[in-house]
């Protein structure tokens, strides 16, 4: 196996080296790599066999191969993407609103099953995106994100005005995601994972006030780089 040789101590990767395998005995024909991602792709992980495992199956076509899939395999949750090549590296091509969510699954991979290098061609798509990327898509993609965030925003200032106490620690929860998305997108930095987003961005406990005003600064900072968060029936119709 061209897997990955460190933390053998670790039952995630025992776990991910044999679903690796059995994809591989399964679905001989199919199967064009297989790869790990996620926080364990980094190698520093120290979840101690209590993290999720991420798994890529990347196929030669549309619908082949293991049918997407979450399981908990000997106590150890697993989480299969399966997808064709050609559609992986056409995501890899775009770039979102959740982009600094989604970039570290492109950029970093650990290769369980790679023999034609696909991996580094997916890899390569992506970073040669970002370096096409004019500023102004970042921002357009800022300004989407930033709408979701003070949506759930608001709705969870009026679930708290309600005393719908678990509901609005939920959509604020949200909401401080919206404005890390916001942030990494506003300053080109992709994350592991919603957690490390958070984290990173310092909205981790961050209370309603606070996000608020978080929220308050990007809204002008997307003004100031050409084009409010608010504006006429107009404006939404122009695009």
């Amino acid at each position: 196996m061209d897997g990955v040789q460190e933390h053998r101590d670790d039952p995630r990767w025992d776990v991910a080296e044999r679903v690796a395998a059995a994809v591989r005995r399964r679905f001989p024909a199919d199967v064009l790599a297989v790869a790990v991602h996620g926080p364990l792709a980094h190698g520093d992980d120290d979840g101690g066999g209590d993290g999720e495992v991420g798994l890529l199956v990347a196929t030669y076509r549309p619908g082949t191969g293991p049918p997407p899939a979450t399981r908990r395999v000997d106590g150890v949750l697993v989480d299969l993407t399966v997808v064709a090549a050609e559609e992986r590296l056409r995501q890899a091509r775009q770039l979102t609103s959740r982009w600094p969510l989604t970039a570290d699954r492109y950029v970093t991979t650990r290769a369980l099953h790679d023999p034609t290098g696909w991996l580094a061609t997916l890899r390569d798509e992506h970073l040669g995106r970002l370096a096409r990327a004019r500023p102004a898509e970042f921002t357009s993609a800022a300004r989407r994100a930033w709408y979701r965030g003070s949506a759930a925003h608001a709705r969870a200032a009026r679930l708290a005005e309600w005393y719908e106490t678990d509901q609005a620690l939920l959509m604020l929860g949200e909401a401080r995601l919206g404005a890390a998305t916001v942030s990494g997108l506003l300053s080109r930095t992709y994350f592991r994972d919603a957690g490390d987003a958070i984290r990173r961005t310092g909205l981790a406990g961050a209370d309603m006030t606070e996000v608020g005003a978080v929220l308050a600064r990007q809204s002008a900072e997307l003004t100031a780089r050409g084009r409010p968060v608010d504006g006429t029936i107009d404006d939404l119709l122009d695009g």
